[in-house]
């Protein structure tokens, strides 16, 4: 392997577009993956507000970007501005990666198959529970879709009823099932969540820097339910930390994001994607305070969030400490 020249003049760029985007660990999870493999690509977050959308996707093309990340909240806008849909993303209506091939731009879903896998690795299977999903906006609809192929029973909750029913309406023609929705609010919840196994945070409630706020009141969770937050920053969102105190299971979007991102590496690069080096990125990204200073490492010498002695985390270089112990298996941090 060569060493990689930095930025030269071949090198193709990749993306994120959203608003916001500041709080994204794809750009270091990308970046780390193509040093990783040689490779004479550079990614680099784009804010683009709603109303930017169509003119962002002129400057892809004018620009010769070979790849973009789509996330909150151009998901299903950004539908109507493309070329070509993949069958997947067509089905589910929501792109999260688009493909630039010489001007025609395809779009791409990963985020159904990035949510399954993160469920595989923590060994939970769909079929058969109850589900309740909030949200219905881009990611909300993967996360739907690819829970309804597994044989799960979906409820869905969102602030706007008529933006659930449509995602509902898709999900019984292409599954032939029934999918109820309900309002989000804490008379819905409070009914739906007693018969459910699983509760999945599809919304941006909870995401840095708004970390002090939760979808669910903390009442409403107990030790039946498994709840899954997409939210990956902080890692350990309110919602989580209220769930483990309640007794539920919990798994954090984290691994979704390095999953879904992996899968978008391979459709711009055609290399399969260095899954390991990404997820360290994605930690070591995670492991900073609000200085950006680096945490050190635990006592034991093994990295942040896969230490199993238990013993506390040094602070931040600048001495700043977070709210809580950062320890073992149960690691909690701000961001």
């Amino acid at each position: 392997m060569t060493a990689n020249p930095g930025i030269t003049g071949k090198t193709k760029l990749c993306g994120l577009m959203g608003d916001p985007v500041e709080h994204s660990l794809s750009p270091a999870m990308h970046n780390a993956a193509f040093r990783a493999l040689d490779l004479d690509y550079a990614y680099l977050p784009f804010q683009v507000h709603s109303g930017d959308l169509p003119a962002a996707l002129q400057g892809m093309r004018a620009l010769n970007i070979r790849g973009l990340n789509v996330t909150i909240p151009h998901k299903v806008d950004v539908i109507g501005l493309l070329d070509e849909l993949d069958l997947l993303a067509e089905q589910i209506g929501a792109v999260n990666v688009v493909l630039n091939s010489s001007g025609r731009l395809t779009g791409y879903n990963t985020d159904a198959q990035g949510f399954l896998s993160m469920l595989a690795g923590h060994d939970i299977e769909p079929q058969g529970k109850n589900i309740v999903v909030l949200g219905a906006g881009g990611a909300a609809r993967a996360i739907c879709f690819a829970l309804a192929s597994r044989g799960a029973t979906l409820t869905i909750l969102n602030r706007t009823p008529a933006r659930a029913k449509a995602c509902a309406e898709d999900i019984s023609m292409a599954f032939s099932m029934k999918v109820n929705v309900l309002k989000l609010n804490r008379k819905n919840m409070a009914h739906a969540l007693p018969g459910a196994g699983m509760l999945v945070n599809a919304t941006s409630v909870g995401m840095l820097p708004a970390t002090d706020v939760s979808p669910v009141d903390s009442d409403l969770l107990g030790p039946h339910l498994t709840v899954v937050d997409i939210v990956y920053n902080p890692y350990q969102s309110k919602l989580l930390k209220e769930a483990a105190e309640a007794g539920a299971g919990t798994v954090s979007g984290l691994e979704m994001l390095i999953w879904q991102g992996a899968l978008a590496f391979e459709i711009w690069t055609g290399r399969q994607p260095p899954l390991d080096v990404m997820r360290k990125a994605a930690v070591a990204a995670l492991q900073k305070c609000h200085c950006e200073e680096p945490f050190l490492t635990c006592l034991c010498e093994e990295p942040f969030l896969t230490c199993l002695c238990e013993e506390p985390f040094l602070t931040c270089l600048c001495e700043e400490r977070s709210d809580e112990a950062i320890s073992g298996n149960n690691a909690t941090y701000e961001n």
